[in-house]
């Protein structure tokens, strides 16, 4: 059975003079190429600071996208004029700042994921809610309406009865400074890339998943993950998850049910131009079904800044079902890493 989307936190006018004030912790790219735009780009968000180790670096991202430059990520934090943070960070830094933002009462978005193992995620997660704020990883996909359509036509019998789940993310070679071959920073593929297929199980599947097995790929060089797959079974549904820096460009998933097959190309970061095209394949016909386009960064920006105000109006806490999403994303991680067997690669990434 395919499970219901969670849809976002009502996008509710509470306070029509209500400004959501950002703080961002890091200048990275991410932050610069997509997040800094679309939260700039959303109606009644500013950005009130930017913090970086390098004043300059923080003074080039002010200069594009307004507010303070900071030096340090702790002195954003100390600034009243900030409701919430943003926070782009290298993975194995988001316990520490993610949990000093919680305490200093600013509501999170957070780069996925989350955090590099299940006891911190449950950490930040028991923060947030102790404190009562909005704590969210930035998981941008789960944002864009084509999955919506897909839970549709197989809540439908579209394709029959779900029987096997297969999703990659995968790319080509990453320059060797890049942050992702630092394993003290929490790189690796796994983190990065297979947390798509994995989520995207989850959003159709929900959170009964087992890890039945796994290989990862490390680098004999930098020491981390550079690609694998893992199996993971919930219900009647194999799921496959494929992911890695070794690759031509892909990022697709499939459905296929005992009637057809459900395709879905550029399905974890399509263009905010992009119409995505279901492919539907059965036995003795096929067709392609052209779906809106959206802007999924925008949409995130916007769901996130729109829980802040419904917290700030006083607004019931609707943050289970989305923490226990987060939550069961990184115990599967841990799950996969602990099963996996580890292939060196020869002659490095």
């Amino acid at each position: 059975m395919v499970r219901p989307l969670t849809e976002p936190a009502p996008g509710a006018d509470f306070d029509p003079a209500a400004t959501v004030r950002i703080g961002v912790l890091g200048a990275a790219s991410i932050a610069w190429r997509r997040m800094l735009p679309a939260l700039t780009g959303t109606a009644r968000v500013s950005v009130a600071a930017i913090a970086s180790r390098d004043r300059s670096r923080a003074a080039a991202f002010t200069e594009r996208f307004g507010g303070e430059p900071i030096e340090g990520y702790a002195a954003l934090l100390e600034r009243a004029d900030i409701d919430a943070v943003y926070v782009p960070l290298p993975n194995s830094l988001h316990h520490e700042w993610v949990a000093a933002a919680l305490a200093a009462g600013k509501h999170v978005l957070a780069e996925k994921p989350l955090t590099t193992c299940a006891a911190d995620t449950a950490d930040l997660v028991r923060l947030a809610e102790v404190n009562n704020l909005v704590l969210r990883e930035n998981f941008t996909f789960l944002h864009h309406p084509v999955h919506a359509v897909v839970r549709n036509l197989v809540t439908a019998g579209r394709i029959g009865e779900p029987r096997h789940f297969t999703s990659s993310f995968c790319f080509p070679p990453l320059p060797a400074a890049d942050v992702r071959y630092r394993p003290e920073l929490g790189g690796g593929a796994l983190l990065d890339v297979g947390v798509y297929p994995i989520r995207a199980a989850q959003l159709l599947f929900g959170n009964e998943m087992e890890v039945a097995g796994a290989v990862l790929h490390v680098d004999p060089v930098t020491g981390v993950d550079v690609s694998g797959s893992a199996l993971l079974t919930t219900g009647d549904v194999v799921v496959t998850a494929e992911f890695g820096f070794r690759h031509s460009y892909g990022s697709r998933y499939r459905l296929w049910g005992s009637s057809a097959q459900l395709l879905l190309e550029r399905a974890f970061t399509p263009p905010a131009s992009h119409q995505p095209v279901l492919r539907i394949d059965e036995q003795d016909h096929a067709e392609e079904i052209v779906t809106p386009a959206a802007d999924q960064f925008a949409r995130s920006a916007a769901a996130f800044t729109a829980e802040v105000r419904a917290r700030r109006a006083g607004v019931p806490n609707s943050a289970a079902a989305s923490n226990a999403d987060t939550l069961c994303t990184a115990e599967l991680l841990d799950a996969i890493r602990a099963s996996a067997r580890v292939v060196t690669v020869s002659g490095g990434h």
